[in-house]
C-alpha cells in the first residue's frame, strides 16, 4: 500500500490530535511536523518522524501528499492556507463562519494557480454539522434549522481570547440555553436570535497588573466571537484554570424541524455529538478529509473544496465493494 504522506503544520492541540489520528489510519503516515517554534523544543510521539522549522516546508514538496494546517482561525489560517496551497494539497479547520466565503476565494485562487486541492473548514462545525444542515434542508424544504453548541470548550474562541493584550491563558465555554433547545425539540419552531440560543462563559488568566476592565470589554465586544452573545468573563489564577478547566470537551446538536404533505405531518431530524476531546475529534475528521484530498488530486482535481463537495466514499479507506457490502 502506498501510504498517504501527511505533513502537520503547527503542533498545538489540533496538531497533536492529527498525529494521534494518523496512527489510527493504516493508509496514512506522518511525513513531518513543521513549527514556528524551535524544532528542538517540540517533542512528538511518532518514531522516525522529524520536526522541522516552518521555513523548511517548501523544501519538502516532493515528500508530502497533503498538509494539514493546524493553526488558529483568527490570524494563522487566513494567511497560511492560501500560502501553503501554492505548494501542497491542504486541509484546514477554519471556523470563522462569517469569513468562510472570503477564505474560500483566497484558497481557491492559490490552489487553482498551482494545481492543488484545498479543503477548508473541515471539522464538526463547520464540517459534519454543515453536512447535516444541508441534508435537513434538502429533505425537509418546509422547515427550520437549529444548531446548538456545547456545553463545551471552543478552541477558536479560547484562542481569540488568548490573543487579547494582557491575557496569559483562557478557556471559553459555549452553553446552549436549555429552554430554547426544548422548544425546538417540541416542534414549536421558535424564531430565536443568536443571543437567545447560547451564552458564552470565559475564564481568563491575566498578566499581573493588566487592565482587567479593558480586557473584559475587548472580549465582550469582539466581532464574530462574542459581541452577539450574553458573555460572562471571570478572571482566575493559572492554577485554578489548570485544575478545573484542563479538559477540552464539546459537542452539540443540529436539528431540522419541518413538515411534509399539506403541512400536517411534522418531522424532526436531530444529529448529536458528545465529545470528550474537541481537538482529537476534529483532528480525526481532518485526517479523513486528507484522504479525500489525495484521491481528488490523483484524479486531477484542483481548487478549493468544502465538505459539501466531497463524496462520502472518498473519506473511507474501504473500497466501494466493501462499503456497499457492509455499510449501505
Amino acid at each position: 500500500m502506498n501510504k498517504i504522506r501527511i505533513g502537520i503544520v503547527g503542533y498545538g492541540n489540533i496538531g497533536r490530535g492529527v498525529e494521534a489520528a494518523i496512527k489510527q489510519n493504516e493508509d496514512c503516515e506522518l511525513a513531518g511536523v513543521f513549527t514556528r517554534r524551535d524544532p528542538a523544543s517540540v517533542k512528538i510521539s511518532t518514531e522516525g518522524a522529524k520536526v522541522y522549522a516552518y521555513d523548511e516546508l517548501a523544501s519538502k514538496k516532493d515528500d508530502i501528499d497533503v498538509c494539514i494546517i493546524c493553526g488558529g482561525s483568527a490570524t494563522d489560517l487566513p494567511k497560511q492556507t492560501p500560502e501553503i496551497a501554492k505548494l501542497f494539497n491542504v486541509i484546514d479547520s477554519f471556523d470563522t463562519h462569517a469569513r468562510i466565503p472570503e477564505h474560500f476565494a483566497n484558497v481557491d485562487a492559490a490552489a487553482k494557480e498551482s494545481g492543488h486541492v484545498g479543503i477548508i473548514s473541515v471539522g464538526w462545525d463547520p464540517g459534519l454539522f454543515s453536512l447535516n444542515r444541508l441534508y435537513g434542508n434538502a429533505i425537509l424544504p418546509d422547515g427550520k434549522d437549529y444548531t446548538f453548541w456545547g456545553r463545551g470548550v471552543s478552541q477558536g474562541h479560547s484562542d481569540a481570547i488568548r490573543r487579547v493584550e494582557g491575557v496569559l491563558d483562557a478557556r471559553q465555554y459555549t452553553v446552549p440555553v436549555e429552554s430554547a433547545v426544548e422548544a425546538v425539540r417540541n416542534g414549536e419552531n421558535p424564531d430565536l436570535t443568536t443571543r437567545q440560543k447560547h451564552t458564552r462563559e470565559c475564564f481568563v488568566v491575566a498578566e499581573e497588573g493588566a487592565d482587567l476592565a479593558r480586557i473584559e470589554s475587548e472580549i465582550k465586544n469582539m466581532p464574530n466571537y462574542f459581541a452577539d452573545y450574553d458573555t460572562t468573563v471571570t478572571f482566575i489564577s493559572q492554577e485554578e484554570l489548570d485544575k478545573n478547566h484542563k479538559g477540552i470537551p464539546h459537542g452539540g446538536f443540529v436539528i431540522r424541524s419541518g413538515a411534509t404533505g399539506d403541512g400536517t405531518n411534522k418531522h424532526i431530524i436531530e444529529y448529536r455529538l458528545k465529545l470528550d476531546s474537541n481537538p482529537e475529534f476534529t483532528s480525526s475528521v481532518l485526517v479523513a478529509y486528507a484522504r479525500a484530498a489525495k484521491r481528488l488530486a490523483d484524479e486531477g482535481a484542483c481548487g478549493c473544496k468544502t465538505v459539501f463537495d466531497i463524496a462520502p466514499a472518498y473519506l473511507s479507506p474501504k473500497s466501494g465493494e466493501e462499503l456497499r457490502a457492509h455499510l449501505l
